[in-house]
């Protein structure tokens, strides 16, 4: 799916993955469930590319619905894989995430699960080999992309901004659609570590112009990082308050 003149999106509003694509090569920005490798595919060969154009991938943090199909592309391209290090043992499998998702919705629980099965999440393929990140890289990738320290979700999060893309890459730092109640907007997202840490963290965005604003799962949003921030804080602020 074409968002911008080099920005593409792979996957749906379940679960999504991202290209920066330029004409030196493409950057991938997550790698969303196993079975969207064959997505990938499809996508770079509707625009006239191929697995051989891609030079790198992002993985925005370590949970298994985002280093999804990283591990077959690095074993078949040789492509590196980038991870900040607080994650790199949970992108290996090694270390799980142990938060809770919250309120459940009976509908839009069975969606996401469906669709996690049919694209393999029963069976993550955990990575073998990343190349560690600290944050605050700019990397020599396609779109020069910005890695930005995103703690909360989980401890080696990150945003990742690409000013050619006009858009920064913000894994679960935030949603626009909880994939457990099917809730739309701004939000937190669930299965967070640290949700205090996580709305924190969005004051790492707050200095960045970029129009689009790119979550792992839900719509993408185009209203800014500015307005995004706002409204994923009133959203928080409003679950708080319902909660009292």
């Amino acid at each position: 799916m074409k968002l911008g003149p080099s920005l593409y999106r792979i996957g749906n509003d379940i679960v999504a993955a991202y290209l920066v694509v330029t004409d030196e090569g493409i950057t991938v920005i997550d790698a969303g469930l196993p079975g969207m490798y064959s997505d990938l595919k499809a996508e770079l060969a509707a625009i006239g590319r191929s697995l051989g154009d891609i030079r790198g991938a992002i993985i925005t943090h370590g949970d298994s619905d985002h280093i999804g199909f990283a591990e077959q592309l690095r074993r078949e391209t040789g492509v590196p894989i980038y991870v900040q290090e607080a994650d790199a043992a949970r992108a290996k499998g090694l270390e799980k995430s142990k938060s809770s998702g919250g309120h459940m919705k009976i509908g839009p629980t069975l969606g996401f699960a469906a669709y996690s099965l049919r694209k393999g999440m029963i069976r993550p393929k955990y990575l073998t080999e990343v190349v560690e990140l600290k944050g605050g890289e700019t990397l020599d990738l396609p779109g020069a992309p910005q890695v930005i320290r995103m703690p909360g979700h989980s401890p080696g999060s990150i945003a990742v901004y690409s000013p050619l893309a006009d858009a920064v890459f913000v894994g679960d730092a935030l949603t626009t659609r909880h994939v457990l109640n099917g809730h739309t907007g701004m939000q937190p997202a669930p299965f967070t570590d640290d949700p205090a840490e996580a709305l924190e963290s969005l004051a790492h965005l707050e200095g960045l112009s970029a129009t689009w604003v790119l979550p792992g799962h839900g719509a993408p949003y185009r209203g800014g990082t500015a307005a995004a921030v706002r409204e994923t804080r009133a959203a928080a602020a409003a679950a708080a308050a319902a909660a009292r």
